[in-house]
């Protein structure tokens, strides 16, 4: 990490999901709270069927939950879909505990030593995240929480990367100008050409070796620990 530590940074803004945490496979703890709390009985295939339409829902739309009557209402909207797609006999309101209790977000290996090196270092550390306003909460329940100067979530800010605007929060959370600090990212679309638009260094973060391809002159990690 030396990199960051003897620069002229100030701070690293970071991505949450694929950079930071990982969601694990929810459709098979779906399928088992579905049958331990309802007797329903669904196949491993429509769950998770069922979950990637209500994922793509939800990224579509998570931006519209800045508050917790925004979130309660975009979680019931999942729901429904879940319902709809699995054709299931339940109540909306049954549904909506499974599908968060399905969900388990955990830090990556290289997460917490990376935070932990970066703030000993004297850098700002701020998650900059396509996410509803429960992203708080996750990053308190995984403990990273103690580790960040800040969260920067497109919901709070009303808009979502690419635009600019969430690294323009980022950046006046952090005290910093834009040459002072490095966005770390997975998305090429979302991170890379969003930290650019704000002047901001990016970093492509390629823990997937056949996934993202980095545009010419962008620097590439495979794990936080090359940062």
């Amino acid at each position: 990490m030396h990199d960051l530590i003897f620069s002229s940074r100030r701070a690293v803004f970071l991505d949450a999901l694929g950079t930071l945490i990982r969601l694990r496979e929810p459709w098979p703890a779906l399928r088992e709270l579905l049958h331990r709390r309802n007797g329903v009985e669904v196949s491993l295939a429509d769950a998770h069927r069922a979950m990637l339409v209500e994922m793509g829902y939800y990224r579509a739309h998570c931006i519209r939950a800045a508050d917790g009557t925004s979130l309660e209402a975009l979680r019931r909207e999942c729901a429904e879909i879940l319902r709809a797609e699995l054709a299931l006999d339940l109540p909306v309101e049954d549904l909506i505990p499974t599908l968060l209790d399905a969900l388990h977000f955990e830090p990556y290996a290289d997460t917490v030593p990376a935070l932990r090196t970066w703030r000993a270092s004297g850098l700002r550390v701020i998650v900059v995240s396509n996410w509803d306003v429960s992203l708080h909460d996750v990053l308190r329940r995984t403990r990273l929480d103690v580790l960040l100067d800040g969260v920067v979530c497109s919901a709070e800010v009303g808009r979502s990367k690419p635009d600019p605007a969430t690294f323009v929060a980022a950046l006046e959370l952090a005290g910093v100008a834009a040459e002072e600090a490095v966005h770390i990212g997975d998305s090429v679309e979302e991170d890379v050409a969003g930290a650019r638009a704000a002047g901001i260094e990016p970093w492509l973060l390629v823990r997937d070796a056949g996934r993202a391809q980095a545009p010419a002159g962008t620097r590439t990690l495979a794990s936080l620990r090359e940062a």
